[in-house]
């Protein structure tokens, strides 16, 4: 585990330069965290979806009170 409560003790400007280190080694790192063509395909016919129709959709709301009666 990582000492966060000392890191909340840093001066801001650290705190933001240990953000953009991090930030930056994601990036880096993001390869490994490609997705599948199949994923791609199907967020992209989700997307248009929306597009084509935006009002057919369900709020979070809507899509918790559906599940809690699955629970």
């Amino acid at each position: 585990m990582y000492p966060t409560a000392e890191l909340f003790k840093l001066p801001i400007q650290e705190r933001l330069a240990l953000v953009e280190d991090l930030w930056d080694s994601i990036a880096k790192d993001s390869q490994d965290l490609a997705i599948s063509d199949e994923l791609r395909a199907e967020l992209r016919r989700r997307a248009q979806d929306y597009r084509d129709d935006p009002e057919n959709v369900v709020t979070w709301e809507e899509l918790d009170a559906r599940l809690d009666t699955l629970r």
